[in-house]
């Protein structure tokens, strides 16, 4: 590949050095500059938050918008304490229907859905995973469940940095089994996502990725949570693109 690159670029600069006249030399030089320009142009804002602002790329107009830009900003999250267990996922049953909230977003997410016999428990059925894009056919299994996830939106550790670490159990509790934030997802997606605001993971799925940060805003205004910088940005620079898009309602 780097040979070929060489040879490309000596190419070119015989094609420079060998221009007809002038006027050919400068054309070339044009094209040059121009390409260069929008290189930059496409890099700078994403290198430079300031040059970012000026240019607009965290513009962004909508009902999701909006409800983002009244969230509080707190770049001194709190890390210290965090414990997965704190939240209870999967430790309720709200509906008292037998089965924890796993099932209950399987049930919900997945077409084709088969039960066990006798039970809520589901057994088999079809993904279509938002954050890949990719149909995904579950079947319960100790080598096949984890094929299908179920992801917290808005992640437990972000949310204990952005403000639940004041909370008491039942609010705690309640934020974890909240199907508001939970999706069924492909398996490595979620693993790979781990606890990232939308400032560092985002659903290689581009068609999702503003109900995404949508989901993500309506979560963090139910329960009163903050945004860093970089996340606030990250999410406008998601929504630019998507100007109608409102915060899900359920």
């Amino acid at each position: 590949m780097t040979r070929h690159g060489s040879r490309d670029g000596t190419h070119f600069r015989k094609k420079l050095l060998n221009a007809d006249g002038p006027v050919e030399r400068i054309l070339i030089l044009l094209v040059i500059a121009v390409v260069a320009g929008v290189t930059i142009g496409l890099l700078m804002p994403k290198a430079n938050p300031t040059v970012g602002e000026i240019t607009g790329e965290y513009t962004a107009s909508g009902s999701a918008a909006q409800t983002l830009q009244q969230l509080t900003v707190d770049d001194n999250q709190r890390h210290a304490g965090y414990d997965r267990d704190l939240f209870g996922f999967r430790q309720t049953d709200d509906d008292g229907n037998g089965c924890d909230v796993r099932e209950d977003v399987l049930a919900r997410d997945l077409t084709d859905v088969r039960y066990r016999q006798h039970g809520c428990k589901v057994e088999s059925g079809t993904l279509a995973d938002p954050y890949t894009g990719k149909t995904i056919h579950f079947v319960r299994g100790a080598r096949t469940s984890s094929a299908v996830q179920i992801d917290h939106v808005v992640a437990l550790e972000n949310a204990w940095r952005s403000g639940a670490s004041t909370w008491d159990q039942a609010k705690r509790y309640r934020f974890g089994n909240d199907m508001y934030n939970l999706l069924a997802v492909d398996g490595p997606a979620n693993q790979e996502k781990g606890s990232a605001s939308a400032a560092y993971w985002l659903p290689t799925n581009g068609a999702y990725r503003c109900e995404y940060v949508a989901r993500q805003i309506g979560v963090k205004a139910k329960y009163g949570l903050t945004v860093t910088t970089k996340e606030k940005r990250a999410m406008l620079s998601v929504l630019r693109a998507c100007p109608a898009q409102a915060v899900p309602e359920r």
